[in-house]
C-alpha cells in the first residue's frame, strides 16, 4: 500500500535539442507523471521511483548536451503551489493490493 507520506513531488524539467532523445525522456517520463507543460512533468514518486526514473533517463541522455533537472517539493511548498490555468498538483490515488 503507498500512502501519501511515502511519495514525493517532483518537478521534471528538460533540455534536449535532439528530437529521438527528447521523444525517449518524454515517453520514460510518461510512465512516472502527469505531463504539464511542454517538457515539464509533475511526477509522484517513491525513493525507489526516483532512484529507477534516475537509472532510465541516464539511458538516453548525452550529459555534455542534454538537461534533466528534478525538484523536489516538499509538503508545504505543495500546497502554496500556484496554478493559473490547468489543474494544480495532485497525487493520484492510493492503490491496493
Amino acid at each position: 500500500m503507498r500512502s501519501s507520506q511515502d511519495t514525493t513531488l517532483y518537478i521534471v524539467a528538460y533540455d534536449i535539442s535532439d528530437n529521438k532523445r527528447r521523444t525517449r525522456v518524454h515517453r520514460v517520463l510518461c510512465g512516472y507523471g502527469t505531463w504539464t507543460q511542454y517538457s515539464l512533468f509533475e511526477c509522484w514518486l517513491t525513493r525507489r521511483q526516483l532512484v529507477e526514473l534516475q537509472a532510465k533517463l541516464v539511458k538516453w541522455l548525452r550529459p555534455e548536451q542534454d538537461s534533466v533537472r528534478l525538484y523536489a517539493l516538499c509538503a508545504g511548498c505543495v500546497e502554496r503551489v500556484i496554478t493559473v490555468g490547468g489543474t494544480p498538483p495532485r497525487e493520484p490515488p492510493a492503490i491496493l493490493f
